[in-house]
């Protein structure tokens, strides 16, 4: 239904409350633009939440999701950039909980 061609994970929390206007306020302010086709991901503070903002080229698109028990594994975004790209891989990682920053070690079997 929608095309997304690149995910960016956007480093410094958001209230969970903020709807889809704010969001992209905060993506602008960032990075300048909100490209078309591209998702941008916000956490809250805790890392329970995240929100999935998608600009369709009409309009945009907000998803939610929360986790029970745990927490997203996320980025400091103190003194680091804006925002990250993410791949498939890690986009779908991130969303279920899991440490996608070390996917890249867990595809390669090296002899020590």
């Amino acid at each position: 239904m929608l095309r997304i061609d690149g995910v960016w994970l956007c480093t410094q929390p958001v209230d969970m409350r903020a709807g889809g206007d704010r969001l992209l306020a905060a993506v602008v302010a960032s990075l300048g633009e909100a490209r078309a086709h591209h998702g941008y991901l916000f956490a809250n503070a805790r890392g329970t939440r995240i929100k999935l903002l998608v600009h369709d080229g009409f309009g945009i698109w907000c998803a939610a999701r929360r986790l029970h028990a745990g927490r997203f594994v996320w980025t400091q975004g103190a003194g680091g950039p804006p925002a990250l790209a993410l791949s498939r891989e890690q986009f779908d990682a991130l969303v279920l909980g899991l440490p996608w920053q070390r996917l890249g070690e867990a595809s390669v079997i090296t002899r020590t």
